[in-house]
């Protein structure tokens, strides 16, 4: 699962309510944590604190930034352990923050 936030939005929401939402976040976190449905993930820095590296003529280059520039940037990610498409959409439905939460299956050994 992929969880996308607007950044310029997402600095607008007052502390207090952000607090709130984080706290809500933790608990759907750890309900899912527990349950096992969660086997891993983590919030990003925002996408400001990137750094970028192209591959120009075959030759790495590092630049500060973001690659693209987009509305919407992933804010985070889980990985979850669920036996189906629709056990994953329940779960990202669920999900308790703004923003949107793409779902997308891991490529496994053997596919491409």
């Amino acid at each position: 699962m992929l969880l996308f936030v607007d950044e310029v939005d997402w600095e607008r929401v007052p502390e207090a309510e952000s607090r709130v939402m984080f706290e809500k976040v933790g608990q759907w976190w750890g309900q899912h944590s527990q349950a096992g449905l969660i086997e891993s993930g983590a919030q990003l820095q925002p996408a400001r604190t990137a750094t970028t590296v192209k591959f120009n003529g075959g030759k790495p280059v590092a630049t500060d930034g973001p690659f693209i520039e987009t509305k919407e940037t992933i804010g985070g990610f889980a990985i979850v352990n669920v036996p189906d498409l629709d056990r994953a959409l329940d779960l990202a439905k669920s999900w308790p923050a703004q923003g949107k939460v793409e779902v997308r299956p891991l490529v496994e050994r053997g596919e491409a």
